[in-house]
């Protein structure tokens, strides 16, 4: 009898285990790059919350069923006690050298009294107190330790380049490499002394920027210890992301959905998203149930140490709690691995819900919803990592499910940087002036919404399973939050709207145009005006003078400042490429040339440029510039080729018959010499001078798709054929030099195929990636081959282009 219960037990867990939907993360709250909250791994509350990024931005679900109370949502964060202070908390000052000091330089002993005096951090950067320009760095940090506690000891750490971190003579940490933020790493016991101490460090620079700083903290205990619901399901669609879980004799489904539905503008630039709970008793008998909520107001900085303040208050019959910096630096930071330290959090719930809301740290919190005895206060000013708590009575359940909801918001006050200008955020546009309206607009919406997002998501899914089957739909629904939530959209002083990505974790550049292109298939299919969003600030560069190369720019700047190129290097052929042919894909979708008819000017000056350099590329890099330079790329050339075919179709639209005879005549040309100098015997070369090399040929699905027939369908089937014997267990690599690849590009590629048992044989490698990754980062697009993981980037714009397929659908095209 035991050992049946055993393998029912165990049949049990199997079956949930293939019931749920993997993801290498979970979204949670998408709206922007900045706010943008995920569940990293497999389990709701196996880890604490975070931003893209992986910094803690803490959400805390509790739930209370009679005296028993269950973690659902996230873990409790950690939180530090400073020994020694890092310079984001306190300025300080340690002694340096440039030059190689004498032997034993990291003991207690030495005496660095010839050593100068600088204030840290230590760098090359202008917020860089000591200036570092040199190959070394030797610091050493003198510091006593009045009382010895057991907890344990973390070195606080931000480096630039390869790190040796000595403590009281002992070795304690080495890296050769950087860090883009503080790092904590645990001390071994025993090596902090009680009295005196040294920290000694040699950081080298390699490459690239300098900096260093160092402190030292320990862990504060956490008072509050709660188990773990059991998470039995989570299901994703395009726009909800769903948790089951069983906690004691109830059980409890919580919701996270970001209603970015893309008809309707506005809708997808309100920054609300709503976390339901629905708990119904599972044994016939009523139990009582409370829902403790908490977001940590590491939401709304960029790092736990700044100060904030947080209010209570209620307003259009809700109850709200809000928090941001004191300091309130807007627009002041810009770069990669930056969060948003402007603007306010706010956590909203209905009034006749009844909630208790209180501000505290989380601990405190947490001790006050299993004490049930709050505070009354309505302010707390000038703190660091509060917790934004609410406690939601769901009174006596049964077996008829109690559905209650919590909303999420942020204000930015202003959103990006556009050529000198700060523009607001759209709803600021529409009438309503104050967020707390947005918050009001968004509850009387929430039963509406949520019927208008379970349908949509029902109609991606189905319309991308038609497309290109289950796999591909997964993979769709998988993307569809991502992509957006790595743009802003915004209007732009002359009234043309602006949907503006960011690169993340590539190299935080906005309205990137070789990310646009990869992205764009999600947004013909949902909303061309988007796309326009995408493609206006780089025709605004062009035709207001600013940018004056014969080609377009590459970037508009560094998120969140679009105040002109700021990438060091140019992509000519790529960025005039694809500005033409993403036009010319508007125009299609569409069915109307006025888009191409406003912006023909420089598209001109673009195809002219295409004419006469894009054949044979000269060494550039292309949107594959983590690969290098690369001259004579054959998959460049196709993508000049394709934009005169385009720019030749929207010349004839618009009655220009001699241009359009013209590029068209010449793109024909054009694609016969390629196909005389690719040439490989069974494919078609990586570049022109080098055989016995091959690439991925994405560029050739806007042939197919735009309908220019300027390649002979056997050229597709030719690289599908070759490109099928050099797949890996994790997809095709991008091209011969390397094994990782580009999900989004394989999408494309194998949208090339004209059948679809191939279009599967390069979905299923992919899709395996997906699903069974180690990277637990929101879907990295960059990943290796042969073992499923990352290679770098996450969380970007460009799996957007896992639509490509299911335009082609919409298309019509076979």
């Amino acid at each position: 009898m035991r050992n049946l219960s055993l393998l029912a037990f165990c049949l049990f867990i199997t079956f949930i285990l293939k019931a749920q939907d993997k993801a290498p993360a979970y979204p949670l709250i998408t709206h922007d790059a900045y706010f943008s909250i995920w569940s990293f791994g497999d389990g709701l509350n196996k880890s604490v919350t975070k931003h893209w990024t992986g910094k803690e931005q803490s959400l805390l679900g509790i739930i209370k069923v009679d005296d028993q109370f269950y973690r659902f949502m996230g873990e409790e964060s950690k939180t530090f006690k400073t020994i020694l202070p890092a310079a984001d908390e306190s300025k300080y000052q340690a002694s340096y050298t440039f030059d190689q000091p004498e032997k034993d330089w990291e003991t207690n002993t030495y005496n660095d009294g010839a050593w100068k005096k600088g204030d840290a951090p230590f760098g090359d950067e202008r917020a860089d107190q000591t200036k570092w320009n040199t190959n070394d760095l030797y610091f050493r940090r003198t510091f006593e330790v009045a009382n010895l506690t057991s907890a344990k000891k973390y070195l606080k750490l931000n480096h630039d380049d390869n790190v040796m971190v000595y403590l009281n003579g002992k070795l304690i940490y080495r890296k050769n490499g950087w860090v883009s933020d503080y790092i904590y790493l645990p001390v071994e016991d025993g090596i902090l002394h009680k009295g005196k101490n040294v920290l000694a460090i040699h950081c080298k620079n390699t490459a690239g920027g300098r900096h260093l700083d160092a402190g030292i903290v320990e862990e504060e205990a956490q008072e509050v210890k709660i188990d773990p619901a059991t998470q039995t399901n989570v299901s994703l669609t395009a726009t909800t992301t769903k948790y089951s879980f069983t906690c004691g004799k109830v059980a409890l489904e919580v919701s996270f959905t970001s209603p970015l539905l893309l008809n309707d503008i506005k809708l997808t630039a309100r920054p609300i998203s709503y976390i339901n709970y629905a708990v119904k008793s599972t044994d016939g008998k009523a139990h009582k149930v409370d829902i403790f909520f908490g977001a940590s107001s590491n939401i709304a900085v960029n790092t736990p140490t700044q100060a904030v303040s947080a209010w209570k208050s209620t307003k259009n019959n809700l109850s709200i709690l809000k928090t941001g910096t004191v300091e309130q630096p807007v627009l002041k930071k810009r770069g990669d691995d930056v969060r948003i330290d402007w603007g306010y959090l706010y956590v909203a719930v209905p009034a006749k819900f009844n909630a208790i809301q209180f501000i505290g740290t989380q601990n405190e919190n947490l001790k006050t919803f299993m004490g049930a005895k709050y505070p009354a206060q309505n302010q707390v000013l000038n703190a660091k990592n509060l917790s934004l708590s609410s406690v939601i009575p769901f009174g006596t359940v049964s077996s008829a499910a109690v559905e209650k909801y919590v909303m999420l918001g942020y204000d930015d006050l202003k959103s990006v940087e556009y050529f000198g200008e700060k523009l607001s955020p759209v709803w600021r546009q529409s009438g309503s002036q104050q967020f707390e309206d947005q918050l009001a607009d968004a509850n009387a919406q929430y039963s509406s919404l949520k019927a208008k997002c379970a349908a949509f998501d029902a109609r991606l899914y189905a319309d991308a399973g038609k497309a290109g089957g289950k796999e591909y739909a997964e993979m769709c629904k998988l993307a569809y939050r991502q992509a957006i939530a790595a743009h802003k959209i915004v209007y732009a002083p002359n009234g043309d709207i602006l949907f503006l990505s960011k690169e993340n974790f590539s190299n935080g550049s906005i309205n990137t145009v070789d990310v646009t292109y990869p992205s764009a298939p999600q947004f013909l299919v949902y909303n061309p005006e988007l796309l326009k969003g995408m493609l206006n600030g780089i025709f605004y560069y062009s035709e207001s003078g600013k940018w004056k190369k014969p080609f377009a720019a590459h970037d508009l700047g560094t998120y969140p400042l679009a105040n002109g190129q700021t990438y060091g290097e140019d992509m000519p052929v790529e960025e005039a490429g694809n500005m033409i042919i993403l036009t010319a894909a508007i125009t299609k979708a569409e069915g109307s040339v006025k888009y191409a008819e406003k912006h023909w000017e420089v598209m001109s000056v673009w195809a002219n440029y295409l004419l006469r350099e894009g054949f044979d590329p000269a060494n550039q890099l292309c949107t594959d510039d983590f690969a290098g330079h690369l001259a004579r790329n054959a998959n460049l050339s196709v993508k000049a080729i394709v934009a005169l075919g385009g720019y030749a179709q929207m010349a004839q639209l618009l009655g220009k018959t001699d241009v359009a005879t013209k590029y068209r005549t010449a793109a024909l040309q054009m694609a016969k010499n390629w196909m005389k100098m690719a040439d490989d015997g069974d494919h078609y070369a990586l570049t022109f001078n080098d055989k016995n090399t091959w690439s991925q040929k994405y560029n050739l699905v806007w042939d197919k798709l735009l309908k220019l027939d300027l390649f002979p369908k056997e050229v597709y089937k030719k690289e599908i054929n070759f490109y099928l014997t050099k797949q890996k267990d994790f997809g095709l690599p991008l091209d011969s030099r390397r094994t990782y690849t580009k999900s989004d590009w394989i999408m494309w590629t194998a949208t090339l195929a004209d059948n679809e048992a191939d279009f599967q044989k390069f979905i299923k490698p992919i899709y395996r990636y997906a699903t069974e990754t180690e990277s637990k980062v929101p879907l990295s697009d960059w990943h290796e081959t042969t073992s499923g993981k990352m290679t770098g980037f996450q969380a970007r714009s460009v799996v957007g282009g896992y639509f490509i397929k299911m335009l082609a659908d919409k298309w019509n095209i076979k």
